[in-house]
């Protein structure tokens, strides 16, 4: 009989509904598992269902009757993809499930840093609303939408909805050429030309050897007109000591962060720093979290699994 594990119950939302396949087979569920119990909990299984617990060359090594790993998201840096392929063991990974949530809660970063909503709405609990002893104050800046550039970084499904969603409230969407590229595919503009020109940026790549930093002090340095910088794509895109220094220069003048280098935010990162600042909003890796958007996550989970089942893997990565 096929044995299933899956690793992490606890990073889908309680609305999901955890359908099983329909074959016959013996499932095993945890909330949460470390990486030193992957072995004790996978031993026997043929298939393992994971969305952040690494699975690791030790414990690939150790799992002789694993034949597939299905990744509860669209990242898959959290499996050691050369001991898969040494070992003949299938990945499959999701994709397209979070081409309206992500975009949206992006879209909703924008907006309330765009317009200071964080430091109105803190100034009114402070009482800076009586003090001010008329019906409006102007202790932060407002500025529209309209009228502005939105640069993108990665043009997948997820980029495009977003621009799709910029441009509908008038914005001019740019797309970055890869860093260093000598020519400029049609429809991108240069990377540094991207850097000089956007109000706002926001990040939709995946996180690669050539993507980690790829937004450090020298690109600061660049960025003319200091925009918004906003990350629901991968954590370690950005360099965050330098963000910091960079935002206390006025060289950005806010950031929406959905993604970070250490997840929950570790208690020396430097983002303590700035973190109850009015310019600054953070996230707890939700932008993907949409009811809807885990519930279609969940259901191609399980269409890959009987799509194995049947001799017809899908969404294979390797």
């Amino acid at each position: 009989m096929t044995k299933i594990v899956l690793l992490d119950r606890a990073t889908l939302g309680p609305s999901v509904n955890i359908n099983k396949p329909s074959f016959e087979h013996q499932w095993s569920e945890y909330d949460r598992t470390q990486a030193e119990q992957v072995i004790e909990r996978a031993k026997d299984a043929d298939i393992i269902v994971t969305n952040k617990v690494p699975v690791r060359s030790d414990s690939i090594r150790q799992l002789p009757n694993l034949k597939l790993i299905v990744v509860a998201a669209t990242g898959y840096d959290c499996i050691d993809m050369e001991s898969c392929r040494a070992k003949d063991i299938l990945v499959s990974n999701v994709r397209n499930y979070a081409r309206t949530t992500v975009p949206e809660h992006v879209l909703a970063l924008i907006f309330a840093l765009r317009r200071s909503l964080v430091g109105y709405r803190q100034d009114v609990i402070d009482g800076e609303w009586e003090r001010a002893k008329q019906f409006c104050f102007f202790n932060h800046p407002i500025k529209d939408l309209a009228g502005s550039t939105l640069g993108i970084i990665g043009r997948g499904s997820l980029g495009i909805a977003l621009g799709q969603l910029a441009e509908a409230l008038g914005m001019r969407v740019i797309y970055s050429a890869r860093k260093g590229a000598t020519q400029v595919p049609e429809g991108y503009v240069s990377f540094n030309e991207f850097l000089e020109q956007s109000d706002v940026i926001s990040l939709h790549c995946p996180l690669t050897e050539q993507t980690r930093n790829l937004l450090s002090f020298p690109e600061f340095e660049r960025m003319s007109r200091h925009p918004l910088l906003i990350n629901a794509g991968r954590g370690g895109l950005v360099h965050e000591s330098d963000l910091v220094k960079a935002l206390d220069a006025g060289m950005i003048s806010g950031i929406g962060f959905d993604c970070l280098t250490s997840e929950p935010i570790s208690d020396d990162h430097p983002f303590h720093q700035i973190i109850e600042r009015p310019n600054v909003i953070l996230t707890p890796h939700v932008a993907w979290a949409s009811e809807e958007a885990m519930q279609i996550l969940w259901d191609q989970v399980i269409s890959h699994i009987s799509n194995y089942h049947k001799g017809e893997p899908s969404n294979l990565l390797n």
